[in-house]
């Protein structure tokens, strides 16, 4: 296990432990942030834990033009029943996620710390959020990383059914219009397959990155 310390560094994302960890350590600031998801290395960890560093193989994405609507959200979209909005509501979105009940998840592992990491990102330009309203609430959304020809999605969240479906497939029709490559999904979920996701190996996954670019 590689521990990182002050130094703004982060070892070959492909030379991880077998559970795909990278490193333990470090720090949440926007600087290290941007340059682990210009890696291909995102922060995943429980409040009791180090801060613990992830590039898993293979890399669950979606390629946004495999994005699959089945016929029953197409009718629910074109019912306008929610309101789908962007960048409107950051901390609302992400404490969402925070506060969301997950099957077989004990807590949450957004921490405050990781809270308040990404909303400073989120006001540097680097991060962004969807929100799902019906009618005056927020009643969905989700969260992640803008690299600008790549987005790393982190969390969702779904207070009424079918709300955070709608946002992503808003944010997946938005990301085509303005010809973005690939949505970063991290790891395998029944959800994001439905969706058209699939999992691709991490050496092809890092060939769509972006170069790091200073805040």
């Amino acid at each position: 296990m590689i521990w990182l310390t002050e130094e703004l560094y982060f070892p070959d994302p492909l030379q991880t432990e077998p559970h795909g960890i990278v490193a333990a350590g470090g720090d949440l600031k926007p600087e290290r942030l941007l340059m682990a998801y210009h890696n291909g290395i995102f922060p995943w960890y429980d409040d009791d834990q180090p801060i613990l560093w992830w590039s898993p193989d293979p890399r669950m994405v979606l390629f946004p033009k495999d994005l699959y609507i089945s016929k029953s959200m197409r009718k629910l979209i074109s019912k306008n029943v929610f309101k789908v909005t962007f960048n409107q509501s950051f901390r609302s979105v992400i404490q969402g996620c925070a506060a969301a009940k997950r099957i077989g998840q004990r807590g949450t592992w957004i921490t405050d710390e990781m809270i308040e990491a990404y909303i400073e990102l989120h006001e540097l330009g680097h991060a962004m959020s969807v929100e799902v309203w019906q009618d005056s609430s927020l009643v969905g959304g989700l969260y992640g990383v803008d690299l600008g020809t790549v987005f790393c999605g982190e969390s969702m969240f779904s207070n009424v059914s079918n709300a955070s479906k709608v946002g992503f497939i808003s944010l997946v029709e938005k990301l085509i219009h303005d010809d973005y490559k690939l949505i970063d999904c991290q790891i395998y979920t029944e959800h994001l397959a439905s969706l058209g996701a699939c999992e691709i190996p991490r050496e092809v996954f890092l060939s769509y990155l972006p170069i790091n670019t200073s805040l």
